[in-house]
């Protein structure tokens, strides 16, 4: 279908649709010249700003990012002051009750025409235009339209656990952004969006915190369920209706829910499939626990923030033997022999089973010696406390890593003198003193873990309390001690320590006493990234406790090579799941709550053996698909085995641990994908947060390739974090806080806090390079805010001129002139770099090419030099219909391709088209997504290359032609530019033809002094004459390697009252002695103001 077939034949003056006619609003119109050094007034009417400047291009910065710019500030503002506004001013003039003299021309001018506003009116029209969608149920329409194929992007779980913040906006909006665009490919875009996790953890912390202590003794685990249930849901509301502000669509109705039974079951299923594979077992392991929340974590639940400091200690364990082997190595040095060892968790020497070393390091045996007298008695430095070991004056023998000895020596204030060295393998199997318990321990070879870059290069080692540890504990058959209860305090197998919190006093008190045991050295503060709980926002410990794992090992091999047949962007973020994923440990599934997804196992109560088979899983499913997982805390043991177990179930206990976040909504590509209809496995696309590649990327991957083999999705889009202006984190303490309610609807006061509406945010989210951190802040909206005035008045100005605009009235593309031919090339050529971005999903990049398309392509060339033809070319001449030709499809084409990203602008723009658009099956297109994304028009790429290039050289040629201008109007010369002549003369015959021959052309649109904006263009063969010497304001530039020279002088002739040009022939006309030749011809065949009233 060509580009015109599609509009539709009744194209009279637009009259409202019936559905939008409350929301439309009428204005006066008043164009407005930018003055230098002053700023607009402010005006109640709706004004059309137009900016006039050169179309070279130049490179500028805008907000970090390579924008295009026609203008230097200086050129801006020269030549805003030289524009002409005849035919415009006259018609003002007139309507302010001037003379009727000046105004008798008034009825000719055909001014811009639109009831589209100027001022967004965000707050008010935003809300209409989504009531409109929804009203019409257009998404619904649109998608149950589309034939082409299936495009799903699967939503990833966010917490309902508050009000929304940038990071949401910023993701939901990616989301929006690329399924809008898919919708108008026609594609069937399937997204459910997901609205809570089902572990309800964050949930039960803001229900905990709301009830007092008595309360909280009340609660039993089905009335705490069901407490965070409903804050939860009423949580989801209030978020979804947040997201639909945003302007996000999606299917509202049907949202996933992890604590809905269909989902519940799917994962049980799941967790069953990877269970009777083998891929489940349960083990006593060291786990990140957290004894604030008393349970065990998953590390993509712990945060690492900064500034956490840890009581580190040097320590010594005394030696006692060596093997037989390697005696002699050592035997001169016993009793008085200790290892040195460093730990950042003193209160894990308790459970000490060995100390480790690297085999190939080389270690030294030294002898410490004081640097002067009372050296070690300067205790003033509150982070350093030397030990009472260094203060005495008969000190032990030291073992350390060689390559250390420096820095501890500085570190400790003594000199050790080096008595013998050995490598590390010599140490295995020496025997030393447990420093608490006084049982021998032995020494072990341990990873590559154990470097020289800090501590000594011997390793405390206690497998209940690390997972390098209990790696080697496993190696030589240690035991994992771990006496610490599950508040993180130590138990009676602690002996004097028990009942302390391992965090607080049983630290301080390990410390002390192995001061007192003349074993310590040295106790410091240590800053580093420690792990904390992501919800209570409190330090954990590793402790070693009776878990549910997933073996990653069993199919590690099969999820790396999945990872290479998906798409990833950026490419870097493929070498980081990679890495998480290869080095990983078996994944701990168990968590010790009373919500989420129960693990569905029996015990028996005397064995403890557990009892899980595909049966007792299955009877499990159908029961929770059936009641939820809530059935699992109210019936009994009975009535949840099956049948065939009726009659020992007595003997039989339910467990209480339920399943880890991250296996809840890793399996959600089962939950959802695998369950509802139209959906297909794998998902074309999940898109989150960076920081899921340690959680719900790897968690749904490694789900996925247990179960079924493949990945859950074939490309995976990762954006980065929301930082202020100055690249700082957002918090409530600095004050920097963005909120993306505060950007839609402005503060309090609304001067200093201006409302932008969803779309400007929006505008943001497009304009940043998202695979990065981003920034955003007061300045950077206002920028945005400016873009966005800037792409409104553009659309403005295309529906205005369009008012009387029909689709019969349609110039053919071999018609045009060519500068009009020009325009549509680059039309063209930006839609088609549009959806390139698209695509690819770089949509900074069509930012860039909006505003640079939007200010220099249109603004500040096409539209400059168009006003005049459209204006008071003549209201049926060719050149004004042709003009309106190319109008028409720039302002199909712009609100088609911006609206996936400015959705509401683009619906806004459509319902106020002065002409209707019909699609391929016949029907009118009422809305902008349902007249799909513009068609690819070869035509209009058939542009000649050598006129592309010409074209370029005329654009460079205008540039200096305005500066010459520029020069006579600051000499008095001229006022506006169209008091001037202007005179060319180029130094290739080729280019001089073409531009005489532009002089002449056959059409007024391609004539060189409309494109100069000047009265007369004149090209002169020599710069002999003596007439030539006489102008006095004169330029030269090199365009191409072609050298052309610039006169600029007055302009022939009188001035035209109705165009403001300059002509000879103005007074030649009896009728009309102030009108110019062209202004007479229009004026005679123009229809009178109340013939042109009838007419419309």
């Amino acid at each position: 279908m060509s580009f015109f077939k599609s509009v539709a034949a009744n194209s009279s003056v637009f009259t409202p649709r019936e559905a939008t006619m409350a929301m439309r609003q009428s204005s006066s119109y008043r164009v407005l010249s930018q003055k230098a050094g002053s700023s607009l007034r402010k005006t109640t009417s709706v004004s059309l700003l137009y900016i006039r400047g050169s179309s070279s291009v130049r490179v500028f910065s805008f907000l970090n990012i390579a924008c295009y710019s026609s203008y230097s500030r200086d050129e801006f503002y020269s030549s805003s002051k030289r524009r002409s506004h005849g035919p415009v001013m006259s018609a003002k003039k007139a309507s302010q009750g001037q003379k009727e003299e000046e105004g008798r021309y008034k009825h000719t001018v055909d001014l811009p025409k639109t009831a589209f506003s100027m001022r967004a009116n965000a707050l008010t029209r935003e809300p209409e235009i989504q009531k409109l969608w929804d009203d019409h149920q257009v998404f619904k329409r649109v998608v149950e339209k589309n034939d082409g194929g299936n495009f799903v992007l699967h939503d990833g779980p966010p917490y309902a656990n508050g009000d929304l913040h940038m990071g949401h906006a910023l993701n939901k909006i990616l989301k929006d952004i690329i399924n809008r665009y898919d919708t108008q490919l026609t594609r069937k875009v399937k997204i459910f969006p997901v609205e809570i996790l089902s572990c309800l953890s964050l949930l039960i912390v803001t229900v905990l915190q709301s009830l007092d202590q008595d309360a909280r003794k009340d609660l039993t685990p089905l009335k705490l369920r069901a407490k965070a249930a409903k804050f939860a849901k009423a949580t989801v509301k209030a978020q979804m209706s947040s997201f639909q502000r945003f302007g996000v669509w999606a299917d509202w109705d049907n949202p996933y829910l992890t604590l809905d039974p269909k989902y519940e079951a799917a994962q049980i299923e799941v967790f069953g499939e990877m269970a009777l594979r083998g891929y489940i077992y349960r083990g006593r392991k060291p786990v990140h626990w957290s004894p604030s929340s008393r349970t065990a974590l998953a590390e993509a639940e712990l945060e690492y923030p900064e500034g956490h400091v840890s009581r580190s200690i040097y320590a010594l364990f005394r030696m006692v033997s060596a093997p037989a082997s390697n005696d002699s190595l050592l035997e001169e040095f016993f009793p008085d022999l200790c290892l040195a060892i460093w730990t950042t968790t003193p209160w894990t020497v308790p459970a000490n089973a060995a100390v480790a070393v690297n085999a190939k390091l080389q270690y030294a045996v030294v002898g410490p010696k004081p640097l002067f007298e009372d050296a070690h008695l300067s205790t003033g430095n509150k982070k350093k406390r030397i030990g009472n070991v260094l203060k005495e004056p008969n000190m032990p023998f030291f073992i350390v890593a060689y390559d250390l000895l420096p820095t501890l020596e500085a570190k400790w204030g003594i000199k050790l003198i080096i008595k013998k060295t050995l490598l590390g393998s010599d140490l295995e199997n020496c025997r030393y003193v447990h420093p608490v318990t006084n049982m021998e321990c032995p020494v072990v070879i341990g990873g590559d873990y154990i470097t020289t870059e800090s501590g000594t290069g011997l390793v405390h080692t206690a497998p209940g309390h690390g997972q390098e540890d209990y790696v080697t504990g496993m190696k030589y058959g240690l035991p994992i001690n771990s006496p610490v209860d599950d508040d993180g305090k130590f138990t009676d197998e602690a002996g004097q320590f028990s009942g302390l919190d391992v965090l607080g006093d049983g630290n301080v008190a390990v410390v002390k006493y192995l001061d007192e045991k003349m074993a310590l050295i040295m106790e410091e503060s240590y800053e580093h990234k420690y792990p904390y709980d992501w919800r209570t926002k409190k330090p954990t410990i590793f402790r070693a406790t009776e878990q549910w794992f997933a073996s990653v090992e069993g199919f590690r091999q099969a999820a790396m090579d999945a990872i290479g047949h998906v798409k990833w962007i950026p490419a870097q973020a493929q070498n980081r799941i990679s890495a998480m994923t290869s080095g990983r440990s078996d994944w701990c599934i168990s968590r010790q709550r009373t919500w989420g997804l129960p693990i569905p196992v029996f015990y028996h109560v005397a064995s403890k053996e557990p009892l899980m088979n595909k049966e007792t899983i299955d009877h499990i499913k159908f029961i929770i698909a059936q009641k939820g997982s809530d059935a699992w805390w109210y019936m009994t043991v009975t009535d949840l085995l099956p049948v065939k177990y009726r009659d020992t179930a007595s003997e039989y206990e339910k467990g209480t641990d339920t399943m880890d976040v991250w296996f809840d909504s890793g399996s959600s590509w089962a939950a959802v994908l695998g369950e509802r209809d139209g959906l297909n496995f794998p998902a074309d696309l999940y898109l989150e947060g960076t920081d899921q590649h340690r959680g719900w990327f790897q968690s749904s991957l490694l789900t996925s390739i247990a179960t079924k083999g493949k990945a859950p999705y074939s490309s995976v889009v990762t954006h980065g974090f929301v930082l202020d202006e100055k690249g700082l984190k957002m918090s409530k303490s600095l004050g920097n806080v963005v909120d993306p309610r505060t950007i839609i609807e402005g503060g309090k006061n609304q001067k200093e806090v201006p409302g932008y509406g969803a779309d400007v945010m929006r505008l943001w989210v497009s304009s940043v390079d998202y695979t990065g951190d981003v920034l955003i802040g007061p300045q950077i909206l206002r920028q945005m805010s400016d873009v966005y005035r800037k792409l409104r008045g553009t659309l403005r100005y295309l529906l205005g001129n369009l008012h009387d605009w029909k689709v019969e009235n349609a110039v053919s593309y071999h018609e045009l002139p060519m500068i009009d031919q020009h325009a549509l090339f680059q039309l063209e050529n930006v839609v088609k770099n549009i959806r390139e971005g698209y695509e690819n999903y770089q949509f900074f990049k069509i930012f860039q090419i909006i505003q640079r398309f939007v200010i220099v392509d249109l603004s500040n060339f096409y539209f400059d030099i168009a006003k005049d033809r459209l204006y008071v070319g003549g209201t049926t001449s060719f050149t004004r219909r042709s003009c309106q030709t190319v109008l028409a499809a720039h302002l199909l084409s712009l609100s088609r391709v911006i609206a996936p990203i400015l959705p509401h602008l683009a619906e806004d723009v459509w319902q106020n088209l002065p002409f209707q658009y019909t699609i391929k099956d016949g029907s009118v297109a009422g809305f902008v997504f349902e007249s799909k994304w513009p068609s690819v028009n070869e035509k209009w790429f058939t542009f000649p290359a050598e006129e592309i290039d010409f074209w370029g050289k005329v654009l460079e040629l205008r540039t200096e032609v305005n500066k010459v201008l520029e020069v006579a109007r600051m000499g008095k010369l001229i006022g506006s530019s169209l008091e001037a002549k202007v005179y060319l003369h180029a130094s290739h015959a080729g280019l001089a033809s073409r531009l005489l021959e532009m002089c002449s052309a056959n059409n007024d649109a391609d004539a060189l002094h409309r494109i100069f904006l000047a009265s007369q263009v004149e090209v002169v063969p020599s710069l002999d004459h003596e007439f030539v010497r006489n102008i006095s304001h004169t330029g030269e530039v090199v365009v191409e390697n072609d050298k052309v020279w610039i006169g600029v002088s007055r302009a022939d002739g009188s001035k035209c009252e109705r165009c403001w040009n300059y002509s000879p022939q103005v007074g030649s006309f009896t009728e009309h002695p102030t009108l110019c030749a062209r202004c007479f011809k229009v004026v005679g065949i123009q229809p009178t103001p109340a013939m042109a009233e009838a007419i419309s």
